[in-house]
């Protein structure tokens, strides 16, 4: 009863593997075999750099823990679940602190003219405000625009670019000013 050639080398190969994998393993104290403690390389939650010191309410609060742009799937202005999520955020933020106005940008990178990118981009950024205004924020603290193709994101022509500019922009100013 010998033991076939193939046999020996899946044994070898799963032996290779095994102690491959043992190398890899963490020590029961946490740290890898390595030395290195994964605890010290940083967290997801880490603050981002030049951020540990965001005041609650500002203008940096509102864009990384609340979140400032709205996407939209290809010539549509409606509202999708991530983007109600994203602005039932804003809506908190804003009635938390009055003293911020908001003005949406719309902007639009889909297949059309300019005048077509215009009007979808306004529509995109009403239907932002609208939402708002329905959530209980004063229609007087917010304003719309659409910008159709101008400022894009990103140039490129594939869709994973293309998708970044189908947005709306929701920034905070500490006065109504319609002119931007």
């Amino acid at each position: 009863m010998g033991v076939s050639t193939a046999a020996l080398a899946r044994g070898i190969l799963v032996c290779a593997g095994l102690t491959a994998l043992a190398a890899c393993s963490t020590t029961g104290s946490g740290e890898v075999a390595s030395g290195i403690n994964p605890n010290t390389i940083g967290e997801t939650n880490d603050p981002a750099a030049g951020f540990e010191n965001v005041k609650p309410g500002s203008e940096q609060d509102f864009i990384l823990n609340v979140g400032r742009r709205i996407f939209f799937t290809s010539g549509s202005a409606t509202l999708d679940s991530v983007a109600r999520a994203t602005l039932d955020n804003q809506i908190a933020f804003l009635n938390r602190y009055p003293q911020w106005f908001a003005k949406m940008q719309g902007f639009a990178d889909d297949p059309g003219g300019d005048a077509a990118m215009v009007s979808l981009s306004q529509k995109r950024a009403d239907a932002v405000m609208s939402y708002l205004v329905a959530g209980g924020i004063a229609p007087n603290r917010l304003w719309a625009k659409g910008y159709g193709k101008d400022r894009p994101v990103c140039t490129r022509t594939e869709n994973e670019c293309r998708v970044q500019n189908r947005r709306v922009v929701v920034n905070l100013q500490e006065k109504r000013d319609e002119t931007m």
